[in-house]
């Protein structure tokens, strides 16, 4: 995992991966209000094993931000996350995540507001309108019961989803761990309203927070509704499979001839590696895996294959036939 934020210690923009919430601490000091001690603790608590955390400018403009983000951008990360519900510092790692992953090192984001209601959630879910960005809502409460920003209720999300096994399983009803409530109580109507305007609710039952659903924000194509890249597990699921399929061609074909046998064999290995992904119940299916030489470049072998992502349970409707 990635955070940006601010700190009461450390270098600004310079990368710092830890592996617990006591490195953290020691590295970049702990917060007399929310800040970077808050959120590494939520992400350990949530199931975050190494985070790489930069400091932010103690200014927090938005351009602090992007050069904070352009510090993790080499960075093994797959999920980011800020201590910003600011519009531009959303924009800023948007960018950096889409950039970042056109030059395959695929992540998402997931941010929260502060204090947002229904609409102004869903309005920033459609300024954002992006696959690779995720937004949590409503704020949270700590364990002492105060309100806590909703880039923190993100952070716990953003662990969940990083620390999960397997792609395919959908965050509802997981629990996010150090949230005791909700600074509201979404009803039925606000949740469907959140759903289809690209926001991941939170619920709390019982004193345990957990998401409804793992939303993106991308909710339109060309200004025209479409909920191909809704579900969080789809581009999780293409996170997974693409970059094993690109990790298993290069560590075998890394100096090969570009010559009928070896397209073979390039074209059993990803035929290997999407049955690992139909085993396990990551992709549902696959077809038309063809392996080529380029016609413009015969250095370039061209693969191409199609797979069908599996789908998480979000919801189970009843019928019921009663006979009196």
């Amino acid at each position: 995992m990635g955070v940006a934020a601010k700190a009461a210690r450390g270098a600004v923009d310079k990368p710092v991966t830890v592996t617990g919430w006591a490195a953290g601490a020691a590295a970049f000091g702990e917060d007399e209000t929310a800040g970077m001690s808050t959120i590494l603790r939520l992400l350990f608590e949530n199931g975050a094993s190494a985070v790489t955390a930069v400091r932010v400018a103690e200014e927090g403009a938005a351009e602090d931000y992007a050069r904070a983000f352009a510090a993790l951008g080499q960075s093994d990360v797959q999920v980011l996350v800020c201590d910003s519900g600011e519009a531009a510092v959303h924009q800023a790692l948007r960018a950096a995540v889409e950039e970042a992953s056109a030059l395959r090192h695929e992540r998402i984001a997931v941010v929260g507001c502060d204090g947002a209601e229904v609409s102004e959630l869903t309005a920033r879910a459609a300024e954002l309108n992006s696959e690779r960005v995720v937004l949590v809502g409503p704020d949270a409460l700590d364990r002492a019961g105060k309100p806590l920003p909703g880039v923190f209720a993100a952070a716990a999300a953003a662990a969940l989803a990083a620390s999960g096994g397997d792609p395919a399983v959908p965050l509802n009803g997981a629990e996010l761990k150090g949230l005791t409530g909700l600074s509201q109580d979404y009803g039925d109507s606000d949740i469907d309203l959140l759903v289809r305007g690209g926001v991941t609710p939170l619920e709390c039952a019982a004193g345990v927070v957990s998401p409804v659903r793992g939303i993106t924000t991308r909710t339109k194509t060309g200004g025209t509704a479409d909920a191909t890249w809704r579900e969080l597990t789809t581009i999780l699921i293409v996170d997974d499979v693409i970059p094993a399929v690109r990790s298993a061609l290069r560590s075998r074909f890394s100096r090969s001839k570009n010559n009928a046998r070896n397209r073979a064999a390039i074209r059993s290995q990803v035929i290997v590696e999407l049955e690992k992904k139909l085993a396990a119940e990551i992709i549902s299916g696959y077809d038309a895996v063809t392996v080529a030489a380029s016609p413009d470049d015969p250095t370039v072998c061209l693969v191409e294959f199609g797979f069908a992502v599996a789908h998480g349970l979000n919801q189970v409707r009843l019928t019921v036939h009663i006979e009196i």
